[in-house]
């Protein structure tokens, strides 16, 4: 049933082991008890021994116990002592995970994300979205114990991945974007405002309302119409507790529908707590992220415990046992003296 060593065991109250002797104690420094006799008591007594040439014997006798009463009675003793000290089997060695911060990261997937003005890690061309998929990557490698999330924007905003410290997951839905896959526009305000959204919903399954909450938003545009402003979604997301970093990729200085918007931004990082950043490129994209992991840095926590499972009612149980096995043999024995008394009187 149990498949463990000495090493494993222990004891809760080693300290009941101390009893053990005490029967040892009573035994030779308490007078046994002994079973009175009647008797007559006569002046002649002595004639009368010599004439029926009987032995004399006190007026009172001290019951024997047989061996196997007398190992019954040390068994039991034992494994009621062991079972007061409780002994506990240490189960295998578990790892108790504290996680850090639940961090959502959104993605924009408007039209002006395929502009291959981004350079890979190899030194080729690659669009806007596939250069912060690379970075992304190697963000999510140094964020252990942290919660990722996933929320992808363009003519709306929708959830790709819920919170997850399974980061290989993260990084597979995060690989499975296409640029305007959500649409050609940049809906950020509703965005983050899903993002506090989810941030509450979980949070509150959960329970865990002391957790930190972080949001890095990465886009390339301006907000194109969103139910909720930017500045609106910052200021609720700091009284939820959520710092929105946010990165702008490309150039500030281009105009137009593709323009970004700085102003915005950087309000909103402000409004929110967080900071703001701007990549130009894969080198500059990198350092955003790792300016980022500075700014919140690991909060996990991992222990190593061994479970216990008590194993005392166990012990009681086989006292039980061998109390009514003694029990049985002993109504056998005096049914049997009973029986052979029987006969020799009829004899």
């Amino acid at each position: 049933m149990f498949n463990f060593s000495l090493f494993d065991l222990e004891f809760v109250y080693p300290w009941w082991f101390l009893a053990l002797p005490f029967p040892l104690i009573i035994f030779y420094f308490v007078p046994a008890y002994r079973t009175k006799q009647s008797a007559i008591k006569v002046p002649f007594f002595s004639q009368l021994i010599e004439a029926l040439g009987e032995v004399p014997s006190t007026g009172a006798s001290q019951l024997s116990p047989s061996w196997w009463q007398r190992m019954t009675l040390v068994i039991s003793w034992i494994l009621v002592i062991t079972a007061l000290a409780k002994p506990t089997i240490l189960g295998a060695p578990q790892i108790r995970e504290s996680f850090g911060r639940d961090v959502m990261v959104l993605v924009d997937l408007s039209g002006s994300m395929a502009e291959r003005d981004f350079s890979s890690s190899t030194g080729n061309n690659v669009s806007r979205l596939d250069a912060a998929k690379e970075v992304l990557a190697d963000f999510a490698k140094t964020r252990q114990g942290d919660r990722l999330g996933l929320i992808l924007f363009g003519d709306a905003a929708f959830l790709q991945t819920p919170f997850t410290a399974d980061q290989d997951v993260w990084l597979a839905l995060l690989n499975q974007t296409e640029v305007a896959m959500a649409g050609q526009s940049t809906h950020l305000g509703d965005a983050m405002g899903l993002a506090i959204k989810v941030f509450d919903q979980s949070h509150q399954e959960k329970g865990d309302e002391d957790r930190e909450k972080v949001a890095i938003v990465l886009t390339d545009g301006n907000d194109t119409g969103s139910f909720v402003e930017p500045i609106e979604a910052a200021k609720v997301g700091k009284a939820k507790g959520v710092r929105i970093h946010m990165i702008a990729m490309g150039d500030p200085q281009t105009v137009g529908e593709a323009a970004l918007d700085m102003a915005t931004i950087n309000r909103v990082a402000n409004e929110s707590g967080g900071q703001a950043f701007v990549a130009l490129d894969r080198e500059s994209l990198l350092g955003a992220y790792q300016e980022i992991g500075k700014l919140e840095p690991q909060l996990y926590e991992s222990s190593t415990y061994r479970p216990k499972q008590s194993i005392h009612y166990y012990l009681i149980a086989i006292v039980v046992v061998i109390y009514l096995i003694a029990f049985t043999m002993a109504t056998l024995n005096r049914g049997r003296r009973f029986g052979q008394g029987m006969e020799k009187n009829n004899v």
